[in-house]
């Protein structure tokens, strides 16, 4: 993931909305074919630390092994997104015991302490996978070194331009999120689009999706404006959509927590019935069903109703609650294990698996990568109701529906 402007947001990961009634069972989750927001600061407690023999462990060599997979996770350990990487190191753990392999080892490296030195290190080791790196500037320093050996590396980035060349890109990517709440709202009769999109690269990147999104879902955008978060700029810009153009549906592609300060804004200026329209990061915001302003708000986002029960295992085992991106911890090891029936043990990892048209399917629901190297997930949308927030069009199971 890279540091953007939107990364900053607190806490985006952490919260837990809505309850699961799915019972957990690892077997139902076991894979079948079928840019960019890292929280800062520490997670709400700090974590215990992995468990469990094969568990990811940091060691300083490792034995031989002749009948194990050698995997690496490379996750921040220490320094400000060691709350994060600790999350999708105790989730790799819940997986390997939820799956009861015996096939694969995971060794943890420490990225924050420099993530060349942590690929060299896991190459040297003998590990044939690479699992993450979180962020995408470490993805572009990883990939390069991995493709030396042809190991892939399995990136927690949602930065598609750190995908390809053995790099794949598994994090949540924002311009699927925007794409599928406008076919949503297109379907259902809306056709002029405007959009408040915040400076930096996360918004460039998410106006021109919205951009695509509008011209392929056959609507109009008749504004976009920019703002940088402060409140008089947000008045600006929500003024200049009013002087620009009527508009039906209005995206506001930041976090949950900016959309509460900005939708009082929109409605006392022009937008008072504009069908308010959200990104992937309004999934993390706890309070939205709590603002009568964002009643009937769309919002596109991976589907939450397995990671409850994830959540639950997570804290029950830790003591705290788990940072949101640590369900992708969590599939990539079930992705490996589905891989691992058929993968030889000290033999190349089988690449061309990861790229079966069927897909896969996780914690957050359907996913598959594509030519690029990008992760595309089926998506659900939900709606913000009065003290609740309800899917109102859910996700597909498979890529074959």
């Amino acid at each position: 993931m890279t540091e953007t402007d939107a990364s900053r947001q607190a806490d985006l990961f952490a919260s837990l909305k809505r309850g699961a009634r799915i019972a957990f069972a690892a077997g139902t989750l076991l894979l079948a074919a079928c840019q960019s927001i890292v929280p800062k600061g520490p997670a709400p407690t700090t974590p215990t630390g992995p468990v469990g023999p094969s568990g990811p462990d940091v060691t300083q060599g490792l034995p031989t092994d002749t009948l194990r997979h050698r995997v690496a996770l490379l996750v921040p350990m220490s320094g400000p997104n060691a709350g994060v990487g600790q999350s999708i190191a105790n989730a790799t753990t819940l997986a390997l015991m939820d799956t009861k392999t015996d096939k694969i080892r995971i060794t943890t490296y420490d990225t924050a302490l420099g993530a060349a030195a942590a690929a060299n290190r896991a190459l040297a080791e003998g590990n044939r996978l690479i699992l993450g790196p979180l962020l995408a500037e470490d993805a572009r320093i990883v990939g390069p070194i991995a493709a030396r050996t042809n190991v892939p590396v399995i990136s927690f980035s949602n930065d598609a331009s750190a995908a390809g060349s053995g790099v794949y890109i598994m994090g949540y990517n924002p311009n699927q999120s925007i794409e599928r709440v406008v076919g949503f709202a297109r379907d259902k009769g809306l056709s002029r689009f405007a959009a408040l999109i915040p400076r930096g690269t996360y918004g460039e990147r998410a106006g021109n999706a919205l951009l695509r999104a509008v011209e392929q879902a056959g609507g109009t955008v008749v504004s976009m404006q920019n703002f940088d978060r402060s409140p008089a700029s947000i008045t600006a810009a929500v003024k200049k959509l009013q002087a620009a153009s009527s508009y039906d549906a209005l995206l506001i592609a930041d976090s949950g927590r900016v959309a509460l300060q900005v939708a009082p804004i929109v409605r006392k200026n022009g937008g008072a019935t504009a069908r308010l329209l959200g990104t992937e990061l309004w999934n993390t915001e706890g309070t939205l069903a709590a603002s009568p302003v964002l009643r009937g708000a769309w919002f596109a986002s991976v589907s939450d109703t397995l990671y409850g029960q994830l959540a639950g295992k997570y804290r029950a085992r830790y003591g705290t609650s788990p940072f949101r991106l640590s369900s992708l911890g969590y599939d990539s090891v079930l992705l490996t294990v589905r891989i691992a029936q058929d993968w030889k043990p000290g033999s190349p990892f089988p690449a061309a698996r990861l790229r079966d048209s069927g897909g896969f399917s996780g914690i957050d629901g359907a996913f598959r990568f594509g030519r690029t190297g990008i992760a595309e997930r089926a998506l659900e949308v939900s709606e913000v109701g009065a003290g609740a927030v309800t899917v109102i069009a859910p996700a597909p199971r498979s890529f074959a529906e």
